[in-house]
C-alpha cells in the first residue's frame, strides 16, 4: 500500500517557494524524503533514502525490484492460504531453502512454483536477486544461472513480488516527478512513502518488460489489419430509429395549437378583470402567465424525440474477431475505467458496494482492458477491508459467471432473483457449481458483516499493548505514576501498523478532513492472452474458462485542513488523474456505490455509439436510472420516468442528454476540457503520419502551448504525457473511406503499459490535497466545482464547447440502484436537486450566457433546469387561490362564461391528448404520467421552495448550503422491504403541503356551508372554487397517505400544526372580512 506522508506542509509554505526546479545537488537537505525498504534474504529490512538511490547505480537497479504489498486482516482471510489467483498475493507457497530466510519461491503466471535452476533448489526472489548481484550462482548447486534459457521460459513472478525493472527515463532524468514529487511550487516535499509486508491480499506495483509487439513489425500489423478491414463490408454499430410519424406529427401540432390557445386564453384573461376581487385576479394571472412560460420552456425541447438501436454482433466482427493479422482475436477495443464513489461505510454498507464491485469486475468486456477504481472519501479501513474481501470472493464468482453467463452479476441481486435459475442453463454441473457458489456468498456476507467487531477488537488489543508498553516505560524512567495514561485510541491494520486513513475514534491527521492519501493497487493489471483454469484451481471446475480478473485499485484521496476538498466532485477528479497515470482508459464510466451493473453487456453497447462512425465528437453516453426496491405503486415517483424516458429521449434528439451523475460514460478527452476535433482542420493524415499515435498538444488546442500544460493540470509529466495517447486510442476505427478522424485496426492490440513503483508514487502524489492548486481542476478540467449538481453542470461545459451525448437505452437495463422510498429522505434528496439547479441560475452556468455551439433547443433545456425550482413561488400562491376563493365567495373570474369554459376545456383537451401521444413515444405508462404529476406538485410546494430560499441565501448572504448522505439501510421492519415506505420522519419540509390541504379541505366545508343558508346562493362560484380544491388534494394525495405512515405512526404534531395554523388562518379571515 502506498499513501503521502503524514508530515505535511502547510498552505503558505507551499505557496511562499520558488517555482524552480532544482537539481539533486542543491536539495534543501531538510527537506523530506522518498524513503524505501528492501526485505534480504536473511529476513531483515533495509531503509534506503533517495540519497543512497542516488549514490549508486547498482543500488538504483536494485530498489527498482521493489513491490508494495497489503498487510493482512487476521480475522478475516479469505486470500490467505487457499487462495492462489496469480492476480493476487495471498498462497504462502513453498518454503525458500535459504537458511534463515521465511520468503517463499517464484510464481508463474498460473501461480505455480517457478524454479529458476535445473537442480530445484528453491529460492525466493529476494535470495535469486542477491545471488544474482554477488556471483550469479545458484546457492544449491554452485552453477551459474541460465540467464538465457531462464528468460526464454518467461515466467511471471508476480504473484508474490514482482521484478520491476527500472524505465529508461527514470535513469536518464534525475529530476523526473514521478521520483522526486516535487510540488506545483518546485519545493520537495509530500513525498509518499512505500512499506513491504507479508501481504495475504492486494498486491502492490507490476511491471512487465515489452515484448515483441512494440517492435518495428506493429507498422507491417497496421497495415494488414487496414487492407483486411477494407476488404470487409462496412457496417454501421448503431442507428437512429424515428418515432412513428403517426404520433410524432399530432404531437408537435397538439403543442403548436395548445400554445396558440394559450396566447390567447392569457390575452382574455388579462382584458377581462374580475372587479369584485381584483386581488383574486391578478394573483391567478400572474401565476397563469409564468406557468405557461414553464410549460413552454418544458416542452419545446420535445419536439424531437428519437430512439437508437446498437448491433453488438457488428461490434464483435470489427473488433475481436480473428483474422490473419490477429490470429489470437485479441481485442481492438479501447479500454474503459470504472470509477465507483464512497464516502460512509455507515450510510453506503460495504456490503452494497462490494457487490457494486462485483458485478463491474464481471463484466463482459475484454479484461485487459477493464481497471475498477473505487473512491473511499471517508476513508475508513472498514470499505477498504471489505474491498479486499470483494476481491478475493472475485476469484470464484468471476470464473462462474463467464462459465454459466450469469446475469445480473451482481451476487445479492442473483441469488434473491424469484425466477427459476436453471431457465436457459444447459451445463450439467450448474447446479453444483451455483450451490457451492452461494454456500461461499453466504460465508462472504458474514465476513464483511463481521468486519466492524473484527477491526475493533483488533485495534483494541494493539491500543491494550502499547498502554502496556508506556505503562512500562514510564515505570523505568521514574515519573509520577498517579497521572492517568493518555493513548490514543487508533484503528490498527493487522501488521501491528496505524491505519493512515480515518480513525474508528477521530485523531489529528486521523478524521474525515485530516488523512494520509490511500492508493492500493487491489488486483493488478492482467496478461493480454487469456489464462484458462483447470479442475484443480478452485473448488469449481474452471477448464476452458478465462480466469482473469480486470485491475482494482483502491483510493482515498489526502485531506488537510484547509483546504476545499469539493465533495464528490474533487473525489472523482482525484480518480481521473490516478487513472490517467494507471491505466489511461480513453473511457470512463462513473457509478454510483449502489449502482451496479446489470447488463454485463452495457459497456459495449455504449462502445457501438462512441466507435462509430462519426463518434469522434460524443462526449459522454448516458444510460437511463433503473431503481430496485420501490413500492409497486411508487407513491412518490422514484422512477421518473417521465424524465428518464421522455425529456432524455427527447433531447437525443437535439444535442444530447444531461449528465445526471451515475450511469455515465464518458470520453476522457473530453473531460479535460478540450473542444471537440475540428475534422475539416486537421485533416486526414498520410499513411506515415499514422504511425504517430496521437496529435500535437497544438493541434488538440491551439490556445494550450507545451508549458502551459503545468497550469491547466498541475505538474504531473505522466499526466500530461496521457492525454494525447487518450485522445488517440478514443477514436472510431478507421475501416471506412468517409471516417475522415479515426485509428488504423489494430492500434490497441498492443499490450498495455505496465505499472511499476514509480508510476504509484506519482499516482500517489496527484490524489494529494495541494495539487489542485493554481490549476484549472474543477474550473475547465474534469468534474465541474461550486455546485451540489456538479453533473449537470459538467455536461453542460461539454456542451457548450460543441459536444453532443448521446442516450443510450438498452433492452435489458444497463443498471440497477436503489432509490429512498421514505418521505422524508425523498424530500430532501429533490432539495439537493433543486438547490443546486438555484446554483446553476445565478452563476456563470447560466444558459442564458452559454455560447454558440450550444444549440437553442438544449439552450432551452438548460434554462429549464436552472429555472424550475422558482415555480414553485407562483405554484404555492395557486394552490392557496381555490381556498381563498372559497372562503371570500369569489373566483379568479368575474362569471363562468362560456369563453373562459371554452378555452379552459380546449387546453384540458390539449394537455390530456398530449399525454397520451408523449405515453405513446415514451414508452411511459399513464399511471406513472400521473405518478409524476402528483409528485411534481408534492415537491413543488415543499422541497423547491426551501431550495430557491436556500439559493438566495447563499447568493444574497454568502451562507453555505451543507446536505448529508441518504442513508441506504432499510426501516425497522427487516421482513418487509418497503418498511421504510411507512416510516413517517418528521421535516420542516413538510409544513407547506400540510397547510394547503387543511385550507382547502376547511374551505371546501365553510363555502359549502354559506351556500347552501344563504339566501340567494352562488352554486357556480363554489363549484368553481371546489373543482380546484379537488385539484390540489387529488395531487396531494400521496403526500397524505406518507403522512399517515401505518399502524398509526404519524406524529402528533403534524396534527397539532396542521389544526392550529388552519384554525388561526380561519379567524383571521372573518376578522377581515365579517360576514354581512
Amino acid at each position: 500500500m502506498a499513501s503521502l506522508s503524514s508530515q505535511q506542509p502547510s498552505k503558505t509554505a507551499m505557496r511562499a517557494g520558488g517555482g524552480s526546479n532544482t537539481s539533486r545537488g542543491n536539495r534543501n537537505s531538510g527537506g523530506q524524503t522518498v524513503k524505501f525498504a528492501r526485505r534480504t534474504s536473511s529476513g531483515r529490512y533495509v531503509s534506503l533514502s533517495r540519497e543512497d538511490i542516488d549514490i549508486s547505480g547498482e543500488i538504483l537497479g536494485d530498489y527498482m525490484n521493489y513491490s508494495v504489498h497489503l498487510p493482512p486482516t487476521p480475522d478475516n482471510q479469505p486470500m490467505d492460504s487457499e487462495v492462489s489467483h496469480p492476480q493476487m498475493a495471498g498462497d504462502k507457497g513453498t518454503a525458500c531453502s535459504m537458511p534463515t530466510c521465511d520468503g517463499t519461491v517464484m510464481k508463474d503466471e498460473r501461480g505455480a512454483d517457478a524454479i529458476p535452476c535445473d537442480c530445484r533448489f528453491t529460492i525466493c526472489r529476494d535470495c535469486y536477486m542477491d545471488a544474482q548481484r554477488e556471483n550469479g550462482l545458484c546457492p544449491g548447486c554452485k552453477e551459474p544461472y541460465k540467464v538465457g534459457d531462464y528468460e526464454d521460459d518467461a515466467p511471471d513472478f508476480s504473484s508474490r513480488e514482482l521484478q520491476l525493472s527500472a524505465p529508461d527515463s527514470l535513469k536518464r532524468d534525475a529530476n523526473n516527478m514521478s521520483m522526486m514529487k516535487r510540488n506545483q511550487m518546485g519545493e520537495f516535499d509530500n513525498n509518499p512513502w512505500l512499506f513491504e509486508t507479508k501481504g495475504t491480499y492486494g498486491v502492490g506495483n507490476a511491471f512487465w518488460p515489452q515484448d515483441d509487439t512494440y517492435g518495428h513489425e506493429k507498422d507491417e500489423r497496421f497495415k494488414g489489419d487496414m487492407m483486411e478491414s477494407m476488404d470487409r463490408p462496412w457496417k454501421p454499430l448503431s442507428r437512429k430509429l424515428p418515432i412513428s410519424a403517426g404520433i410524432i406529427s399530432p404531437y408537435r401540432l397538439l403543442i403548436l395549437v395548445r400554445l396558440v390557445v394559450l396566447c390567447f386564453f392569457l390575452q382574455w384573461r388579462i382584458k377581462h378583470p374580475n372587479q369584485d376581487a381584483v386581488w383574486l385576479w391578478f394573483m391567478s394571472v400572474v401565476c397563469e402567465i409564468w406557468f405557461a412560460f414553464s410549460w413552454i420552456l418544458d416542452q419545446v425541447p420535445k419536439l424531437c424525440p428519437i430512439n437508437r438501436s446498437t448491433d453488438l454482433q457488428v461490434l464483435h466482427d470489427k473488433f475481436d474477431t480473428p483474422s490473419p493479422s490477429n490470429p489470437t482475436g485479441c481485442s481492438d477495443l479501447p479500454g474503459v475505467d470504472l470509477f465507483v464513489s464512497t464516502a460512509d461505510p455507515e450510510k453506503e454498507p460495504p456490503l452494497v458496494t462490494a457487490n457494486t464491485i462485483l458485478s463491474i469486475l464481471a463484466v463482459d468486456y475484454p479484461v485487459e482492458k477493464l481497471a475498477c477504481y473505487i473512491s473511499d472519501d471517508g476513508g475508513a479501513l472498514l470499505t477498504f477491508e471489505a474491498m479486499a474481501e470483494a476481491a478475493g470472493f472475485a476469484d470464484l464468482w468471476v470464473p462462474f459467471c463467464r462459465k454459466h453467463d450469469i446475469e445480473p452479476r451482481n451476487p445479492e441481486s442473483y441469488f434473491s432473483l424469484k425466477v427459476d435459475p436453471t431457465r436457459n442453463k444447459c451445463r450439467p454441473d450448474f447446479v453444483k457449481d451455483r450451490r457451492k457458489i452461494k454456500r461461499e456468498y453466504d460465508e462472504f456476507k458474514v465476513r464483511i458483516n463481521g468486519l466492524p467487531d473484527s477491526i475493533r477488537r483488533r485495534s483494541d488489543a494493539f491500543n491494550a499493548r502499547e498502554e502496556m508498553k508506556m505503562l512500562k516505560l514510564m515505570r523505568e524512567s521514574g515519573p509520577d505514576l498517579s497521572e492517568p495514561l493518555k493513548v490514543q485510541k487508533a484503528t490498527w491494520m493487522a501488521d501491528a501498523t496505524y491505519w493512515p486513513g480515518t480513525w474508528v475514534v477521530p485523531a489529528s491527521e486521523h478524521s474525515k478532513g485530516d488523512h494520509a492519501g490511500i492508493l492500493q493497487v487491489m488486483l493488478k493489471p492482467p496478461r493480454n492472452e487469456p489464462l484458462m483454469g483447470g479442475v484443480d484451481d478452485n473448488m469449481i471446475d474452471f477448464t476452458d474458462v478465462d480466469i482473469r480478473l480486470p485491475m482494482f485499485v483502491y483510493v482515498s484521496r489526502e485531506k488537510r485542513p484547509g483546504y476545499d476538498h469539493n465533495k464528490k466532485a474533487g473525489a472523482m477528479n482525484a480518480l481521473v488523474r490516478t487513472s490517467a497515470i494507471l491505466s489511461n482508459g480513453p473511457f470512463i464510466l462513473n457509478l454510483d456505490c449502489d449502482h451496479y451493473i446489470y447488463n454485463c453487456k452495457a459497456i459495449r453497447e455504449g462502445m457501438c455509439f462512441m466507435m462509430d462512425r462519426g463518434g469522434e465528437d460524443i462526449c459522454y453516453i448516458q444510460f437511463p436510472q433503473r431503481f430496485e426496491g420501490i413500492d409497486p405503486s411508487d407513491r412518490y415517483a422514484n422512477h421518473n420516468t417521465v424524465f428518464f424516458d421522455g425529456n432524455m429521449r427527447a433531447l437525443d434528439g437535439v444535442q444530447g442528454p444531461v449528465y445526471v451523475g451515475t450511469g455515465c460514460m464518458f470520453r476522457r478527452f473530453a473531460l479535460y476540457g478540450f473542444d471537440p476535433p475540428q475534422v475539416d482542420k486537421i485533416g486526414n493524415k498520410t499513411e506515415s503520419e499514422t504511425e504517430t499515435q496521437a496529435l500535437k498538444s497544438t493541434e488538440l488546442d491551439p490556445e494550450l502551448e507545451l508549458n502551459l500544460l503545468p497550469k491547466r493540470f498541475g505538474n504531473s509529466t505522466r499526466l500530461a504525457e496521457s492525454i494525447p495517447i487518450a485522445e488517440y486510442q478514443g477514436r472510431p476505427l478507421a475501416d471506412h473511406s468517409g471516417i475522415k478522424y479515426g485509428r488504423p485496426p489494430g492500434a490497441l492490440r498492443v499490450p498495455r503499459e505496465p505499472l511499476d513503483a514509480a508510476m504509484v508514487a506519482e499516482a500517489v502524489s496527484v490524489i494529494s490535497c495541494w495539487y489542485e492548486d493554481k490549476t484549472e481542476w474543477g474550473d475547465r478540467v474534469g468534474w465541474i466545482y461550486g455546485s451540489v449538481t456538479e453533473d449537470v453542470v459538467t455536461g453542460y461545459r461539454m456542451h457548450n464547447r460543441g459536444w453532443r451525448s448521446i442516450y443510450c437505452i438498452t433492452k435489458r437495463d444497463a443498471f440497477r440502484g436503489s432509490a429512498p422510498i421514505n418521505l422524508t429522505d425523498r424530500l430532501h434528496q429533490v432539495l439537493r436537486w433543486a438547490t443546486g439547479s438555484v446554483e446553476i441560475f445565478f452563476s456563470r452556468n447560466n444558459a442564458l450566457l452559454g455560447s454558440k455551439r450550444l444549440k437553442f433547443l438544449q439552450r432551452m433545456a438548460y434554462l429549464n433546469v436552472g429555472i424550475y425550482p422558482f415555480t414553485s413561488v407562483f405554484l404555492i400562491v395557486y394552490c392557496f387561490l381555490p381556498a381563498l376563493s372559497l372562503f371570500s365567495g369569489q373566483f379568479i373570474v368575474q362569471t363562468l362564461n362560456v369563453t373562459f369554459l371554452v378555452y379552459l376545456l380546449i387546453i384540458t383537451i390539449c394537455l390530456v391528448t398530449l399525454a397520451i401521444l408523449e405515453v405513446k413515444w415514451s414508452g411511459v405508462g399513464l399511471e406513472e404520467w400521473w405518478r409524476n404529476e402528483q409528485f411534481w406538485l408534492i415537491s413543488g410546494t415543499s422541497s423547491h421552495l426551501a431550495a430557491v430560499v436556500q439559493g438566495l441565501l447563499k447568493v444574497i448572504a454568502g451562507i453555505e448550503i451543507s446536505f448529508t448522505l441518504t442513508s441506504k439501510s432499510g426501516g425497522e421492519d427487516i421482513d418487509d422491504i418497503y418498511a421504510d415506505l411507512y416510516h413517517v420522519k418528521w421535516t420542516s419540509l413538510m409544513i407547506p403541503p400540510i397547510v394547503i390541504a387543511m385550507l382547502n379541505i376547511v374551505g371546501i366545508a365553510v363555502a359549502f356551508s354559506r351556500t347552501i343558508y344563504s339566501s340567494t346562493p352562488e352554486w357556480s362560484k363554489f363549484v368553481g372554487g371546489a373543482f380546484f380544491s379537488f385539484w390540489v388534494l387529488a395531487h396531494l394525495y400521496p403526500f397524505a397517505k406518507g403522512l399517515m405512515g401505518r399502524r398509526g405512526k404519524t406524529p402528533t404534531i403534524v396534527f397539532v400544526w396542521s389544526g392550529l395554523i388552519a384554525i388561526t388562518l380561519s379567524l383571521l379571515w372573518i376578522a377581515i372580512s365579517p360576514p354581512k
